[in-house]
């Protein structure tokens, strides 16, 4: 066999082997997508091993994360520095090597997967910020941001709703640069996919005016070569390479069938698909020295792209630098904030408003200063004021404006924004009403796993919301938000508060922040401020050095607990209140501020919120 072929023989040896040692794991699409992924990281993507981080490499997300087995395989035989041990510790407590691919835990994964169509929208997400930054930093004879985004999905991918929202939009925004090779094998866990999989999926990516190509034989590495090539020539739309494979290919007891999807194939099985490809079938993680130079050349081409583009980079320094200046910052993730502890920031109005208007307000201070707040809404702008005043469209006809239309698409948004801020260079914050943050979940949760720090303008938080009933009054949302680890939930009272909310998320760099807000007015209050970064804090003191009892609250609720407290003060009885915005800041205070703002000798305590 040729050296190309023997490459990716490897890969499936290697990926059997991972799973069987682990007895546990979906050995099905590495052996079936094999030929693709080799294509894809010898052929098309620029990267470089040795240096996973380079900004202008391509982007590779592995959609369908179960076959993670592949992507392990493909990150030691390209050097990525996963050893053959860590892909022997496969799914084991500790190891580079969990059952899906995880962000910021193994070198060369660029999102965590396994959520299926989770990876798609994450890879529109990255080649929308590719597709903004290009438009803004390149120049005709520069081009410091020149990348594509390539994702390998799968037959379950795509019949994931969010894959089909992401897909429409990227097809409506026309991104060239994003190329989906999906991996058709026509089978899932519970058989082929004409139980429940019937649609023409070349046709529905056609209407999402998508290019489509269709590779017969997803073996032929020269067929699949060309319609990568096809991909990158056409830079008006998306493409989607059809790539037609045998799950479990090779193992001639188990390919074509479910039974290779997600288990292992047994010792039997895999020496007899070993001896069927040509491998050693006794040797076990098994990689001939020929493979790995052939990989070594791989790399080489890689880091000559770098070293080119480093070169190309010093001289768009020399010829704009002020655009180079500004790129680096955005890129490095150090934001330039120290606007938001001028007493301007802080600054408002006396008189009562909403926090989703006060919100807007901030906005546009935010936007004004920094050119990394790019985001929009699920076409709710207008209510929940998110839309930056000057600041463009995101759009077809031009990538610069700031302003994103996700259309009514809550899944994606939160996905696409996951991809914006894995991408690098962008806050990226998306809006909807809070009920609709239901939708939003899944890939909120992805963000706290992978420690990046999107922001959700949430509106529209209570009863308050008014004659539109109980089908948009949140109700459980508050608290379902709060029990998720690592996102801060932060629920303004008046406008120094809602500025406090927007400090948090702008300097937050490994935790999502919710920022949940009324559609009715409030009033400002007084004591409210920066101290509001820290959780909780005292809003109104009573005289007494010890309260009698300990009044607290988030958000609108805050209201009724002030007038208590002048209720209770008639009484006799001596009341602090407590604004909480956030219990995760509050949480990460010292022991001592806590007890401070509430005393533990204080046992009478009443909290106020609007909940079920």
């Amino acid at each position: 066999m040729n050296i190309e072929q023997k490459v990716i023989n490897t890969l499936r040896g290697l990926s059997a082997d991972t799973v069987q040692k682990a007895n546990s794991g979906h050995p099905g699409l590495p052996l079936g997508a094999a030929p693709a992924a080799f294509t894809l990281w010898a052929k098309a993507m620029k990267h470089n091993p040795h240096h996973a981080g380079w900004y202008n490499r391509d982007r590779f997300i592995l959609a369908a994360g179960h076959g993670s087995a592949l992507l392990y395989s493909l990150l030691h035989v390209f050097d990525y520095g996963l050893k053959l041990e860590d892909l022997q510790a496969f799914r084991q407590w500790g190891s580079l090597t969990p059952g899906h691919p995880e962000y910021g835990h193994t070198t060369g994964v660029e999102a965590t997967t396994g959520p299926l169509g989770a990876g798609f929208a994450m890879a529109v997400g990255m080649a929308m910020g590719e597709a903004h930054l290009a438009a803004k930093y390149n120049r005709e004879e520069y081009k410091p941001v020149d990348h594509y985004t390539y994702a390998l999905c799968g037959d379950g991918c795509l019949m994931e709703g969010i894959s089909s929202e992401a897909a429409s939009l990227a097809g409506s925004l026309g991104l060239g640069k994003l190329i989906v090779v999906y991996d058709s094998n026509r089978i899932t866990i519970e058989g082929s996919t004409e139980i429940a999989f019937t649609e023409d999926v070349a046709e529905r990516f056609a209407a999402y005016h998508w290019q489509v190509l269709d590779v017969a034989d997803g073996n032929d590495v020269a067929a699949i070569e060309k319609a990568i090539a096809e991909a990158k020539a056409d830079l008006t739309r998306p493409s989607l390479i059809v790539t037609h494979t045998m799950i479990g290919y090779g193992c001639p007891a188990l390919q074509g069938s479910e039974e290779s999807h997600g288990a292992p194939l047994g010792a039997d099985n895999v020496r007899a698909m070993k001896e069927n490809l040509g491998l050693p079938a006794e040797k076990d993680f098994f990689v001939d020295a020929d493979v790995y130079a052939y990989a070594k050349e791989v790399l080489q081409k890689g880091e000559q792209a770098e070293a080119e583009w480093n070169a190309a980079w010093a001289a768009y320094e020399k010829a704009y630098p002020e655009l180079a200046e500004e790129l680096s910052k955005r890129l490095s993730g150090k934001l330039d904030l120290a606007f938001m502890d001028e007493p301007d920031f802080w600054s408002f109005a006396d008189k009562p408003n909403a926090t989703r208007n006060l919100s807007g307000e901030v906005i546009q201070r935010i936007a004004a200063k920094t050119p990394v707040l790019f985001g929009g809404s699920a076409d709710l702008a207008p209510s929940t004021k998110t839309y930056m005043k000057g600041q463009g469209d995101f759009g077809k006809q031009d990538y610069t404006g700031r302003n994103l239309h996700f259309g009514v698409r809550e899944l994606a948004m939160a996905g696409i924004l996951n991809g914006l801020e894995l991408h690098g260079g962008f806050k990226a914050y998306g809006a909807t009403f809070f009920v609709f943050s239901d939708y939003m979940k899944p890939m909120i949760r992805l963000a706290a796993l992978m420690n990046i720090a999107p922001v959700y303008v949430l509106t529209h938080d209570s009863i308050g919301v008014g004659e539109d009933g109980p089908t948009h009054q949140p109700v459980e949302q508050l608290a379902s938000l709060r029990s998720m680890p690592n996102v801060i939930t932060f629920r303004p009272a008046d406008a120094k508060e809602t500025a406090a909310g927007w400090y948090a998320a702008m300097h937050s760099q490994q935790t999502p922040v919710a920022l949940v807000l009324t559609r009715q007015n409030l009033p400002n209050y007084a004591g409210s401020g920066k101290e509001a970064l820290k959780g909780a804090y005292i809003l109104s003191d009573c005289e007494k050095a010890v309260p009698d009892v300990l009044l607290m609250a988030s958000g609108s609720e805050v209201e009724p607990m002030m007038k208590a407290q002048a209720m209770l003060k008639a009484d006799g009885i001596a009341a602090r209140v407590i604004s909480m915005p956030s219990f995760e800041l509050f949480e990460k205070q010292p022991a001592e501020y806590k007890a401070k703002v509430m005393p533990p000798e204080v046992t009478v305590r009443l909290a106020m919120e609007a909940g079920s």
